[in-house]
């Protein structure tokens, strides 16, 4: 279900509940489009997120951890400023409408005691938070400005008088009569009742539109009495499909039901999956860019070097002439163009190019030294081409790292390793940068081993060796960038059972993860070593096994 006027109405209900006479202890914007207040209610701590994306506006209590810029963005800072160690005195809906008004009581610079509106408009792509003086409605500012040249009817801009949005020519769901609904049959409730969604007209027309009244009645009447039954419905693959604060027909007998205790439970489940997603991806994005950006110019620098190489491999002529025209200086005229002499290797004659400017010794120490320097590009080149393999082989395995990435603090994690080699610009901050805290993604076996996975190279390499013991149990994809898998065997000996589990789970975090048979290489801790100067994750082992499963997350 949309967030429609039903669904506001609930979580408004639910948050003055919550959160009157609470105290704003703390203003944070993790995102552009996201405000997160942390509060001390009568209950305890609390955290409060509204969200002005386009995709995904919404406001409910919030219970999962979010990262906070280091810089707070100046819409943060004016909120600190403005309502930071204020208290809600209430939350209310705005009639039938998705907006929320959160009234708050603070005080000025002076000392003196002034209401603000904290105004949440969950409307789409028009979704804003605005924050306006109670007893003028004078506009402090918008997370989202609004100019003239972006709306002519609605300019939401600091210092103009806030209006709300322009009714739309429907009646809102809770002043329908009766003799509305009769004069309403034969069309779509969804364009006659303002504040429903598609999914509520249909449950509401699930009797016909004799019942319609009856059925919107019910809902209204659960409303008022705040008396909501708060579920996702799932798919057949459990992933959510929709949500509710009432019981929908079309879904009850076609899809699973999970049902919850209170509104901001519901919809953050069923937004948190989705909007995690999508804001990993977001924030990986410039990092894959890098990444690959970065591999394209190392696969061409291979190009080119191994076309100096092959070259410089094919020296041995200028050895050859070096020597023929220096046993045959006799021969060669100064300022000839090429001179014709008898190979004594093979019996054969064969021509030397000269250059007219040099004498025919010159000459002949000019191929000597052609050659010398061919024979120092090979031994260099080769170098260069080995160490540019290597720096591929790093960076395919950070692109795998973050194509796979499915949290923000593996995504960071990666983010702190690409800076910390070089490949991304360190951002220019007066505070100290804090040391990103090591967390594998852990695992269990069906036998109760401990698995634990690297989210970065970095950690990787702390996994294998600082972390996991000399005879626990190491695992990696053959010849596949990937990450790094240890078993924690605790003294006890690994079942072939658990191996399979664990190379499951390295197939599965590795870029073979949607291949079918993908060989994963095992061998005990102590056997894997790390070459000196080598790149955060990179390893050499002996006395490896292999077993090839399909990658994936054993129960």
């Amino acid at each position: 279900m949309a967030f429609d006027g039903i669904t506001t109405a609930a979580v408004a209900m639910e948050l003055d509940r919550l959160l009157s006479g609470s105290k704003i202890e703390k203003v944070y914007q993790p995102e552009a489009e996201e405000l997160i207040l942390n509060l001390h209610t009568r209950t305890g701590k609390m955290k409060l997120y509204i969200s002005a994306s386009s995709h995904n506006s919404r406001i409910h209590i919030y219970t999962e951890e979010f990262i906070n810029p280091q810089n707070p963005s100046s819409f943060c800072m004016l909120m600190r400023k403005h309502i930071q160690s204020g208290r809600i005195t209430s939350v209310r809906q705005v009639g039938s409408e998705r907006i929320i008004e959160i009234s708050i009581e603070t005080l000025d610079e002076l000392g003196y005691s002034v209401s603000k509106k904290l105004i949440a408009e969950i409307m789409g792509k028009h979704s804003n938070i605005t924050l306006v003086d109670a007893q003028t409605m004078k506009i402090i500012d918008s997370i989202k400005r609004v100019s003239i040249d972006q709306s002519r009817f609605r300019q939401l801009l600091p210092g103009l008088t806030y209006s709300y949005p322009p009714l739309q020519d429907k009646i809102p769901f809770r002043d329908v009569t009766r003799e509305d609904t009769i004069s309403m049959k034969g069309r779509r409730l969804l364009d006659c009742i303002g504040g429903l969604s598609p999914v509520m007209c249909d449950e509401i027309l699930k009797d016909g539109y004799e019942k319609v009244y009856d059925n919107l009645e019910d809902i209204r009447s659960r409303i008022d009495a705040g008396v909501f039954y708060p579920c996702i419905y799932l798919r057949e693959d459990k992933s959510p499909m929709d949500f509710s604060v009432t019981p929908v027909s079309a879904y009850e007998c076609t899809l699973e039901k999970v049902t919850y205790d209170s509104v901001s439970e519901a919809v953050q489940n069923y937004y948190s999956g989705r909007d995690s997603s999508n804001r990993v991806k977001q924030k990986s994005h410039d990092l894959k860019r890098a990444a690959e950006q970065k591999l394209k110019k190392l696969y061409l620098k291979k190009q080119k070097l191994s076309e100096e190489l092959l070259k410089a491999e094919n020296s041995e002529e200028l050895r050859l002439y070096g020597e023929l025209l220096t046993a045959n200086l006799h021969l060669a005229k100064s300022g000839a163009s090429s001179v014709t002499v008898t190979n004594y290797y093979d019996g054969n004659e064969i021509t030397i190019p000269l250059d007219r400017r040099y004498s025919p010794s010159k000459n002949a120490q000019n191929y000597f030294k052609r050659y010398g320097k061919s024979k120092t590009a090979i031994r260099e080149k080769t170098v260069q081409i080995e160490e540019n393999d290597r720096d591929i082989e790093y960076l395919e395995s950070v692109l795998s790292l973050i194509e796979n990435a499915d949290s923000l603090d593996s995504v960071e994690a990666l983010r702190n390793e690409l800076t910390e080699e070089g490949y991304l610009r360190r951002k220019k901050t007066h505070q100290i940068q804090k040391k990103q805290k090591i967390k594998p993604i852990e695992y269990r076996s069906s036998e109760g081993f401990r698995i634990l996975v690297g989210r970065s190279n970095t950690e990787n390499d702390y996994l294998t060796l600082k972390m996991a013991g000399r005879n626990d149990l190491w695992l990696h994809t053959k010849d596949i960038p990937g990450s790094h898998v240890i078993v924690f065997l605790e003294g006890k000996e690994a079942d072939e059972s658990t191996i399979y589990e664990a190379a499951k789970i390295a197939a599965y975090h590795s870029k073979a993860r949607n291949s079918e048979q993908v060989p994963v290489d095992y061998v005990p801790v102590k056997y894997v070593k790390k070459p000196g100067k080598s790149k955060p994750g990179m390893v050499i082992f002996t006395g490896n096994r292999t077993v090839y499963v399909k990658p994936e997350i054993p129960e």
